[in-house]
């Protein structure tokens, strides 16, 4: 299914906004694009749709929105210059790394860069079926655990989160589905008891009103050894105080958890122009989408989380330093990051030239080898336990 954005103009209509000549010049968008993202109903979904209905309002680019189940299908139609962003999570990061469906042969370690994220009241976490029994996370052993084929960023951070009790795979059963929604709709099914996601996603909101209920389990923050663990498994979490989101009342923010979601995300290969016009449209436009969904006032400039763990793309950069919202600090480490991605590409061609093994499994063990032995000689850190 697409969501298909008609196109109102051809061209900006001047008087409709309120840009300066200058800025209708600097920003320049191909009169049709597409993005990708998440399943539709999810809020990276919707937000991708607010910010492309932007776009058509503002200037007159047509934008198709590509749901897609996993990771691997985000980014392929961005990789095949099919799309000019993907809206991604934290498979961004794996996708940069090569690790877990990144890493075999067909894609090894990606150029990955961001425009612009969104951190805002809603938290990302596992969602849990309230009448599971389940009250907090040491609760959730023995219990069913959703899972998406295809989609590491989802499976590892469901583990990441059960491991603030010390839960690793082992202690949970695993039910794989074919998709983000599926997984969800499992949950609602009584088909499992629980999935990860925001917790402004539209599947939440589907399980709270269903007779299984939600809850979401405090990842208190000050248990620093609890949060050690939690960031072992994914160490792009930080604690969060939630107040919006499915079964959450302002009034009673939840200690949850949370990252950069969705990032807006681009390829090193693309022209930085064509970034820059991007994430200039979306910082000089914010007010026209920011309530279109729940979570899109987080992709406001001032809220960016430019010390990540993967960097900014050139154009990307070029607008947050016209905004007043770049640092040297951020610069240098932006830079090392770039650094990072270019030892990681240089490691993958040296493998592929070592005549590694064609068993998928066994060329997945021999590259993560080489990975580490290559991150180490730059004296980078490895990120992923062997």
């Amino acid at each position: 299914m697409t969501s298909r954005i008609t196109t109102a103009a051809a061209v900006i209509f001047a008087g409709a906004t309120a840009m300066s000549p200058a800025f209708a010049q600097d920003v320049k968008l191909p009169n049709t694009m597409a993005f990708t993202a998440y399943d539709t109903g999810t809020s990276g979904f919707n937000i991708a749709v607010g910010v492309g209905k932007m776009m058509k309002d503002k200037y007159g680019s047509d934008v198709r929105v590509l749901p897609a189940g996993n990771d691997v299908a985000r980014l392929a139609p961005l990789r095949a210059n099919r799309a000019v962003l993907a809206w991604m999570g934290t498979g961004s990061y794996f996708a940069q790394e090569g690790v877990f469906e990144f890493g075999v042969k067909e894609w090894g370690p990606q150029a990955i860069q961001m425009t612009l994220s969104t951190v805002d009241c809603n938290g990302l976490s596992v969602g849990v079926a309230k009448d599971s029994g389940v009250k907090e996370w040491k609760d959730f052993r023995g219990k069913r655990l959703g899972f998406v084929v295809g989609s590491p960023a989802l499976n590892q951070n469901a583990l990441a989160i059960i491991a603030y009790a010390g839960l690793t795979q082992k202690d949970v059963k695993i039910v794989e589905f074919a998709s983000y929604s599926a997984m969800w709709k499992g949950v609602i099914n009584n088909g499992a008891d629980g999935a990860f996601g925001s917790t402004v996603t539209g599947p939440a909101k589907e399980l709270e009103s269903s007779p299984r209920g939600i809850i979401w389990p405090e990842l208190p923050a000050d248990d620093k050894a609890a949060w050690e663990r939690v960031r072992k498994v994914g160490a792009f979490f930080n604690p969060h105080n939630v107040t919006c989101g499915a079964a959450i009342e302002a009034s009673k923010p939840l200690k949850l958890a949370t990252y950069p979601y969705p990032i807006a995300t681009a390829y090193a290969t693309q022209s930085a122009d064509q970034i820059y016009s991007l994430t200039k449209a979306m910082i000089a436009n914010y007010d026209s989408y920011k309530d279109a969904a729940p979570g899109s006032s987080g992709l406001d400039v001032k809220k960016q989380t430019k010390q990540w763990v993967i960097p900014y793309h050139a154009g990307a950069v070029k607008a947050l330093k016209e905004a007043g919202q770049w640092t040297d600090a951020d610069e240098a480490f932006n830079n090392n990051l770039f650094k990072r991605q270019s030892v990681l590409a240089a490691a993958w061609a040296e493998y592929g030239k070592s005549n590694p093994p064609s068993d998928n499994a066994e060329y997945l063990k021999g590259w993560m080898a080489a990975r580490k032995a290559a991150l180490a000689k730059a004296n980078m850190p490895n990120g992923f336990d062997d």
